[in-house]
Formats: structure tokens, sequence, C-alpha cells
């Protein structure tokens, strides 16, 4: 797992860090995200760092996910449209060769 600190302004509005953890795998480029809640507001955020990485590197992701204990029910529906595979550990995580 890689983790990725940088720093923009489109975001988040302002100039602010930017961190997200990458796993790269038989070619694939996981962007993930850990911890123990997780909000609808925090998954549109997620979406826009995602976005963000993919356009300042130039590389699209394969696979966008969260692991969390805690993510309300309205937040797993969002997580679905915006395409965020949803964990509630990560010893459920399965990856394909």
């Amino acid at each position: 797992m890689i983790n990725v600190t940088e720093h923009d302004d489109e975001v988040f509005g302002r100039l602010d860090q930017i961190e997200l953890d990458l796993l790269i795998k038989n070619g694939l480029l996981i962007i993930g995200e850990i911890q123990s809640s997780m909000s609808k507001s925090y998954l549109y955020t997620f979406d826009k760092k995602v976005q963000f990485y993919q356009r300042r590197h130039q590389q699209e992701s394969n696979c966008k996910m969260v692991i969390s204990l805690m993510l309300d029910f309205k937040a797993q529906e969002i997580a679905k449209n915006l395409g965020i595979e949803v964990y509630s550990s990560a010893r459920d995580v399965e990856f394909s060769s």
C-alpha cells in the first residue's frame, strides 16, 4: 500500500492536503480509504479526491474502494451510484489474479 499526499485547491475549493491510499497489484490501480465511519458527504469527497488523482496523474483507477465499520444505508446507495466498492473489513477484500 502506498500513501499519497498532495496539495490541491480544486477538491475542497481552497488549497488543502489530499491523501489517498493506493494499492497496485498485478497491474491494477486500486484507490482506497479506510475509516471507522463514513458519511454520504465523505463518499462524495472521496470520489472527488479520486478524480483529482486520476486527472493529475493521467491514470484511471481500476477500483475505488472504502473499508469502514459504519456506513449508513443512504451512504451505501451513494457508494453504489459512484462506483465505490464498500467493505466492513479488510479481510473481506478479495483480489482476482
